[in-house]
């Protein structure tokens, strides 16, 4: 892996979201809006384990597609399947980069994991709120 590129760090947006059972549903555009709002400290600090500043990439799909982008964090609006574009870009990624997957989608672990991906869970980007 090279030492000079950032790591390449892709949340799959819809799996971060449903792991906390927040009201999420009821707007899921706003819910992706909030992730990508919390996601914004960990381009420049990076995330536990990975120094920053990462290049970090959030999937969307369904009813949260047309979220923009902000300094920090990329959108990328699936046209289909959010686990098929999240696929894509960790096959397209250059394999001198570090890529890390933020997912518990088991079946989605196994497909980026084969192009040299590493899987966080979603705890990583989204803590639990204190009780």
């Amino acid at each position: 892996m090279s030492e000079d590129a950032a790591v390449l760090v892709i949340v799959d947006g819809a799996n971060v979201v449903g792991s906390v059972p927040d009201g999420w549903w009821r707007d899921r555009h706003g819910a992706a809006v909030r992730l990508r709002d919390a996601l914004v400290p960990y381009a420049t600090d990076g995330l536990p384990g990975l120094h920053g500043p990462v290049e970090l990439v959030l999937v969307v799909e369904g009813a949260a597609r047309g979220v923009a982008s902000v300094a920090g964090v990329r959108v990328d609006s699936a046209p289909g399947s959010g686990d098929d574009l999240i696929a894509e870009l960790a096959a397209a990624a250059d394999p001198e980069r570090e890529c890390v997957v933020v997912t518990a989608d088991r079946g989605l672990r196994q497909r980026v994991e084969a192009y040299g991906a590493r899987c966080v869970g979603p705890r990583t980007v989204r803590p639990l709120p204190p009780a």
